[in-house]
């Protein structure tokens, strides 16, 4: 199965919810109004959604478009440049992804998936483990770096996160690495310790690696729909994030929650999950996703 299809079999009950809006003859009040709230149980959010309905009612006029096929093709035109963002930055030896996160997003097995990705392309990834706070976080995370053929870097349980992330910096100069990925704590209850956490960590970096291009990447768990937007909100005031992993997308009827995260985040997506297994996370694209969306 190819990972659109993955994204299609995921997103197959928030396809069916707006798919089911589509049983139109012309465009008109009625079904404009079916769709936006097609969009919103969707979980695309109230401000996403009118803005969405709002633009397929005026492209749709000025297009001259009326069927339910051609709107169905400009719906998703339009869905997918709401998305579009850029991708990562690996133009560094090394570049940095600093991956942040609450507990229980997909934080882990983010990094497994997305070293599996770069390692596939034939880059050598090096992962530092400076969520210290849990030792079966290092545990976990070290068994999906097995898994992808990455390497880990990881100190004692309780250790300073910089202390790891400043040994991880050294063993990827030796070792000529392509990209370093720092796992780092998942707490919000405190949110000037991380704050400061993450400030320590990023001037380790920018001493050690002054020219590496650092991507500050938020996991939201896709399955919780706009209190996941809530809580990256929180983070992004506390973190100068840069991307979006958007995981657990599979079997929930929330896949609009996607479109929310530029919208409400200014923030563009550029990883997402589908499953469980280590190929289920793919780098974004947007025409590709909309299409899975909107189906047709």
């Amino acid at each position: 199965m190819s990972f659109f299809d993955k994204i299609k079999a995921g997103l197959s009950k928030t396809t069916r919810s707006i798919g089911h809006a589509f049983t139109f003859n012309k465009i008109n009040d009625d079904t404009l109004e079916e769709l936006l709230e097609a969009l919103i149980m969707a979980d695309c959010g109230m401000e996403t959604a009118e803005n969405i309905i709002e633009r397929l009612k005026a492209e749709a006029k000025e297009r001259h478009v009326t069927k339910e096929e051609e709107a169905r093709e400009l719906l998703t035109e339009i869905v997918a440049s709401e998305m579009e963002g850029g991708s990562f930055d690996f133009s560094g030896k090394p570049s940095v992804i600093l991956v942040v996160g609450v507990n229980g997003a997909g934080k882990t097995t983010t990094i497994g998936k997305l070293s599996n990705l770069l390692v596939k392309e034939g880059k050598k990834v090096l992962v530092g483990a400076a969520d210290t706070f849990r030792a079966a976080a290092v545990e976990q995370l070290g068994v999906w770096c097995e898994r992808a053929g990455a390497e880990m870097i990881s100190e004692k349980e309780g250790a300073d996160p910089a202390s790891v992330v400043f040994n991880t910096i050294s063993a990827a100069k030796a070792k000529k690495a392509d990209v370093i990925i720092i796992d780092t704590a998942g707490r919000l209850q405190n949110k000037k310790n991380l704050m400061d956490e993450l400030a320590k960590i990023r001037r380790v970096i920018a001493r050690e690696l002054p020219d590496a291009p650092v991507e500050t990447l938020l996991v939201i768990d896709g399955t919780t729909g706009q209190n996941g937007i809530s809580q990256a909100k929180e983070f992004t005031a506390v973190a100068e994030v840069t991307a979006v992993a958007v995981t657990k997308l599979d079997g929930t009827a929330k896949g609009g929650v996607t479109l929310s995260v530029k919208k409400e985040l200014g923030i563009p997506v550029k990883l997402i999950g589908v499953g469980e297994k280590i190929d289920d996370m793919d780098f974004f694209v947007p025409l590709e996703f909309a299409r899975a969306l909107i189906g047709g």
